[in-house]
């Protein structure tokens, strides 16, 4: 007996619901055990990024928004959605400029992480981008009402020790980056 994982096997897959911001497909697969999932879904989503911003004074660049899901105003790093044939760093730039007015600095990739790689098919690219100046206002989406705040380093530490930040996506690349720290 090998111990070697395998891949399954897709027998079928069929599209349920497709939508811009959600697609669900249920795949019909074949374990390499030989049993059959009649019913194994998964959530295709496009490519996510979300950036740590930190500005010229270390100031972290956060943003505050309502959050449907949980019901909740929550403050979150900037993210968002890599269009078709865009490259996330560049999603990443224009999220930030979007949604804060900041933009330059030198830019890393911190992580490249799924949401939950059981259910859902996409990676979510996480920057970091170090000396961002405010180069504009915010150029919001008609469905977005954002509010940006900068905040210390012992603030931004501070919400995660308080469980404060509920996005997964967004807090372990945080995590990542006041454990190298």
């Amino acid at each position: 007996m090998s111990d070697e994982i395998k891949k399954w096997k897709v027998l079928g897959s069929e599209y349920l619901f497709r939508r811009p911001w959600l697609t669900v497909r249920r795949d019909r697969v074949e374990l390499p055990n030989g049993i059959v999932h009649p019913e194994y879904y998964v959530l295709e989503y496009p490519t996510w990024v979300n950036v740590i911003a930190i500005t010229e004074e270390g100031q972290f660049v956060m943003v505050r928004q309502y959050r449907h899901g949980l019901g909740e105003v929550s403050t979150e790093l900037c993210a968002g959605v890599a269009e078709k044939g865009e490259e996330p760093i560049e999603a990443a730039r224009r999220e930030l400029m979007e949604e804060t007015g900041f933009g330059g600095g030198d830019w890393t990739l911190n992580m490249v992480i799924s949401g939950n790689t059981s259910t859902t098919d996409n990676l979510t690219y996480s920057f970091i981008a170090r000396g961002v100046k405010k180069l504009s206002g915010q150029h919001l989406d008609a469905t977005e009402d954002i509010q940006v705040l900068l905040m210390s380093e012992q603030e931004v530490y501070d919400l995660l020790l308080a469980d404060e930040m509920k996005q997964s996506l967004m807090a372990a690349p945080l995590w990542k980056y006041f454990a190298l720290k």
